[in-house]
Formats: structure tokens, C-alpha cells, sequence
């Protein structure tokens, strides 16, 4: 690839390491700020929200910092960080923990707006309600070995299950939050509907997350990975490695996955969102949405927090237009 293909890419590395340190801010004071928070209920579901957004968003800037090999060189530490193993090891960690972040808050909303009694008649919704948010985690949870092993033998077909894993666990979920939406915004008591404030917004950025992934597995991403995977068997090129040279190979070759040779617009829509928008997502999550006692002192700080991430989404939309503009 030529440097001129490529010369954006240093602009644009530097605003997301700076974006991702903002967020690891971010998410340090979200996180203090959760140890002294007067609301006592439920310690074990913040506890597991704080540890599973701080694991999300450490990687995130991690794997932004150390992005590709036309990121800064470092020299063996470079080799050894940008090892496709490595990160992908951090992405499993990553990636449960934004599923479970996800996963657990939608259990813990039907606990505070338990479903209509006459839906425990109904098998499927019963189901739904129950059981969906486990297929996320459960999903999310197969797809790391087929990851893990397309990073060590290069297998296009293990990449395209593991993504298609991925598509099944949001679209699985996608029913009950659709249903979980209808229940929190059917609330008409003002003070009540202020103390599910929490709730009410996780659930819209839970949709639309669902909704806009969705959209972009079945147009964009799975169609072309599904192509390669069959090429890949037809022809048998890239040839499939097998062996403990393929595990060391995957451990000390730096960026040979999928992921990291296309540093064309793919490359820059799929980075951009996962070193932005997923990890604000987590930081919101990381909260614990759940009712609020003190429900005035808790909507400024949420309305602060939001600000921010809207300051930061706004200065990454134009970053991603301006950039390849540019150069």
C-alpha cells in the first residue's frame, strides 16, 4: 500500500489516542464516583458494571495506541504489543465484558419493571424476557474461539462464524429491548418516570446500538467476509496454517489478522466506532442504570457525562470526514 493510501492515518491515530485518553478519564471518575454513591442497592450489580467498563475501555485505548504498524514504532515492544495473539486475547476480555455490560443491565430491568403478568402465559415471551439476554453472552462467549483460531490459522470461515456469532446475539436481544422500551416510556407518572431516567436512556442507546449493528453485519460486513471464507476454500489461498508454528507465528508476526490489512474505509468506520462510540457506550452502562433514589443530583451528572460524549462523538464525525479528504 502506498504512503499516499496511508498518509491520513497519522492525523487520525493521534485524535483517537487522545479521544481514548479523554474516555480512560472518563471512565475513572464514573468509576469513583460509583464507590461513594449513596444508593446501597444492589452493590454486586455495580460492582461487576464498574469492573466490565473499565476492562472496555483500557483496551480500547490500548488497541488504539498501538492500531497497526503504521502506528508509532516502539521496536521489540512494538512487535510484542501490536502481537495479533496479544490483542486478541485483550479483545476476549473486551468484547464479554461490553456483551455482559449489556446483558446484565437488560436482567436487571426486568427486575425494576418486571414484565405484565399476563406475559407469563406466553411460552416465547417468557423466553424472551428470560433467557435472550444469555444467548448475547452465550454467543458473544463461542465466537472467542473461533476469533482465537482464525488469528492463529488464518481460516476466513472461522472469522465469518465468530462475525456471524456476534450478528445472532444482538439480533437475539433486539425483541426485548424493543419490549423493555414500550414498558419504561408507558410510565405517565412524572417523578417516577425521572427516577427510571437511568433506565430510559440505557435502553435507547441498547436499541439503536442493536439496530445500526445489525444493519451494518447484513449489508456491509457479512456478505464480503462470507465471500472470502469461500474463496478461501475454493482456491485455498491464503493457505491455512496448522501447528504450534502457527500459534507462535500468531503471537510474534505483528498484525496479520483480517482487521489490520485494510487501512481503507472499512478500516477507518469499524476503528472509529469501536475506539468512540462502543466505549461510551460502556461508560454509560458502567453507571449500572437502575432507579434513582436522589434521582436530581443523579440526572446532572448523567446530563454532564452525555455532554461529554456528544462533545467527543461530534469531533470524531469530523474526523472521519475530514481526514480522508484531505490527504
Amino acid at each position: 500500500m502506498s504512503d499516499l493510501n496511508i498518509v491520513w492515518a497519522w492525523p487520525w491515530w493521534t485524535i483517537m489516542v487522545v479521544i481514548n485518553l479523554v474516555n480512560v478519564v472518563i471512565c475513572g471518575i464514573v468509576y469513583k464516583r460509583s464507590l461513594i454513591s449513596k444508593d446501597g442497592n444492589d452493590p454486586k450489580y455495580r460492582s461487576w458494571m464498574r469492573i466490565m467498563g473499565v476492562i472496555f475501555t483500557v483496551v480500547g485505548l490500548y488497541r488504539s495506541v498501538f492500531v497497526s504498524k503504521y502506528g508509532p514504532q516502539l521496536a521489540w515492544f512494538d512487535t510484542i504489543a501490536n502481537s495479533a495473539l496479544l490483542v486478541r486475547i485483550l479483545a476476549m476480555a473486551a468484547e464479554l465484558s461490553f456483551s455482559g455490560l449489556i446483558a446484565f443491565e437488560m436482567l436487571k430491568f426486568n427486575t425494576y419493571i418486571p414484565p405484565a403478568k399476563n406475559t407469563h402465559q406466553n411460552r416465547f415471551m417468557v423466553f424472551i424476557n428470560t433467557k435472550s439476554p444469555y444467548i448475547l453472552v452465550i454467543c458473544i462467549f463461542v465466537a472467542q474461539f473461533f476469533a482465537t483460531g482464525g488469528v492463529i490459522t488464518k481460516s476466513e470461515l472461522l472469522f465469518a462464524i465468530e462475525e456471524t456469532l456476534w450478528l445472532v446475539g444482538f439480533v437475539s436481544i433486539l425483541p426485548l429491548v424493543i419490549f423493555q422500551l414500550r414498558r419504561v416510556f408507558s410510565i405517565r407518572d412524572k417523578k417516577t418516570a425521572e427516577r427510571l431516567n437511568m433506565l430510559r436512556i440505557s435502553t435507547v442507546i441498547i436499541l439503536i446500538w442493536c439496530i445500526i449493528y445489525s444493519i451494518f453485519m447484513v449489508f456491509l460486513n457479512l456478505p464480503g467476509i462470507w465471500a472470502d471464507a469461500i474463496n478461501q476454500i475454493e482456491t485455498g489461498m491464503p493457505a491455512i496454517k496448522t501447528g504450534l508454528s502457527a500459534i507462535v507465528d500468531a503471537f510474534l508476526i505483528v498484525n496479520v489478522t483480517r482487521l489490520y490489512s485494510d487501512w481503507g474505509f472499512g478500516f477507518l468506520i469499524w476503528h472509529s466506532g469501536y475506539f468512540t462510540l462502543l466505549i461510551w457506550i460502556s461508560i454509560y452502562l458502567m453507571q449500572a442504570p437502575r432507579p434513582q433514589e436522589d434521582f436530581g443530583k443523579s440526572k446532572n451528572k448523567s446530563k454532564k457525562i452525555i455532554l461529554i460524549l456528544i462533545i467527543l462523538s461530534i469531533i470524531t464525525l469530523l474526523t472521519i470526514i475530514i481526514i480522508p479528504t484531505v490527504f
